[in-house]
């Protein structure tokens, strides 16, 4: 079970009790910012784009969109994001639990900066019932993040 593996990864940190389970899915964005109780941008989502035959995970605020002329700056390609299917393959958690946490090797994490405005943010925790509340440097860390990155538009306007 991939909440498992996200437990375990927490464990190693002390941060494990952190971990918020809730009785209603926190599946998607308006989901997930329902059972925390904040504004939707403060949800940190978990995007999985395939890259060189590998899977890299961008994770943004819940308001931002993937820029696409951005990304292809960034990643020298054209965004694709992942199927269901590879998703799970690649990361071993299911769509809706996707988080940037427990993932196997060769699992490249960036950070968005739309996340950047905010105190704390909530990713998943490896289920699509679960959140934890993060600053961005405990995100940027836990995440082993390979650094911050400008892909995501939209967000600006909820400045």
């Amino acid at each position: 079970m991939s909440i498992e593996k996200v437990r375990d990864h927490f464990r190693t940190l002390g941060r494990e009790k952190d971990i918020l389970e809730f009785p209603v899915s926190s599946a998607t964005v308006e989901l997930a910012a329902q059972a925390v109780g904040v504004i939707p941008a403060r949800i940190a989502k978990t995007l999985s784009f395939l890259v060189d035959e590998s899977c890299v995970l961008i994770v943004a605020a819940g308001d931002a969109k993937i820029d696409n002329s951005k990304y292809k700056a960034m990643f020298h390609i054209k965004a694709k994001m992942l199927t269901p299917e590879q998703v799970s393959d690649f990361t071993g958690h299911a769509v809706g639990g996707v988080c940037p946490f427990g993932n196997p090797e060769g699992v490249r994490t960036y950070l968005d900066v739309s996340l950047q405005r905010f105190n704390t943010v909530f990713p998943a925790a490896g289920s699509s019932n679960s959140a934890i509340e993060l600053t961005c440097d405990e995100l940027a860390d836990y995440s082993h993040s390979l650094g911050w990155v400008d892909v995501c538009k939209g967000w600006q306007e909820n400045l």
